[in-house]
């Protein structure tokens, strides 16, 4: 990276699952840089979701690097999760035809329950042999019994992370939801049931939503279930076939509240 920005800039590996995320910094300037993000970060950076963005080079062989601004701030705190500016934002993402329209455009299409429930079953007859779980059995034949019930014409772009460590509040008071590498244009459902489900107290869900913009019914709450579901096991089946097993054994234990709560198991 350093011969891109020139000697006399500092550059340092900014972690992440990808290993493609760098730190740069000199006298007076500093920037997040990221090599090959999709060109769907500038449509975020346009609509004030993800951190500005400062500039994008195409490198002779072909990798694109992108700057960002590099700023000062935190992530947010679980406990701040069910903050109204959270639900805002997220509300924002998911109502924008701009990002819609951008993901659509690069080959994204319009993800289905049936397509989400085929992944994990294929990746779970490779995954059972190495390292079975009763409690995963049990969430996949949820899953595939509730699978006709849970389907829904109206898509839109879901982040499908939103974990709290995703979500930064700068210096300035400003929040931003970062880190979109897994982007698809989705039902809503996935991105709510998830941060619902891993943040917010049942009796509390009611005026989440409410900020988020809807009045919920049943068959929110069901898909909700549904992909909170669904999303646990591909968390987990991603770090087993990554070889994190306590990152996965950590999501197997989020799994089993989830069910526990929802009624699944005892």
């Amino acid at each position: 990276m350093e011969h891109i920005l020139g000697n006399n800039w500092t550059v340092t590996p900014a972690g992440g699952s990808t290993g493609e995320a760098y730190y740069a910094q000199t006298e007076g300037k500093r920037l997040f840089l990221k090599r090959n993000s999709s060109p769907f970060l500038a449509v975020l950076s346009a609509e004030g979701i993800v951190p500005k963005l400062v500039w994008t080079k195409r490198l002779e062989n072909g990798d694109v690097i992108t700057a960002q601004e590099w700023l000062e701030g935190r992530e947010l705190q679980p406990e701040e999760m069910d903050y109204p500016r959270v639900a805002a934002l997220l509300s924002k993402i998911h109502h924008s035809t701009e990002l819609l329209d951008m993901l659509m455009r690069l080959g994204k299409h319009p993800l289905t329950p049936d397509e989400v429930l085929k992944d994990i079953k294929d990746n779970q007859t490779v995954l059972n042999q190495v390292d079975p779980h009763m409690e995963v059995s049990v969430a996949i034949d949820f899953l595939q019994q509730r699978v006709q019930d849970v389907r829904h014409d109206k898509h839109v772009v879901c982040h499908c992370d939103t974990n709290h460590n995703n979500w930064l509040l700068s210096a300035e008071d400003q929040l931003y939801l970062i880190d979109w590498d897994n982007a698809m244009v989705a039902d809503p459902a996935l991105d709510l049931g998830m941060l619902l489900h891993s943040y917010i107290p049942l009796d509390k869900w009611d005026d989440w939503l409410k900020e988020y913009g809807i009045v919920p019914d049943e068959n929110l709450y069901q898909r909700m279930i549904w992909y909170a579901v669904s999303q646990s096991l591909a968390f987990i089946q991603w770090h087993q076939m990554r070889g994190e097993y306590d990152e996965a054994a950590l999501r197997l234990r989020k799994l089993n509240r989830v069910m526990t709560r929802e009624g699944i198991i005892e």
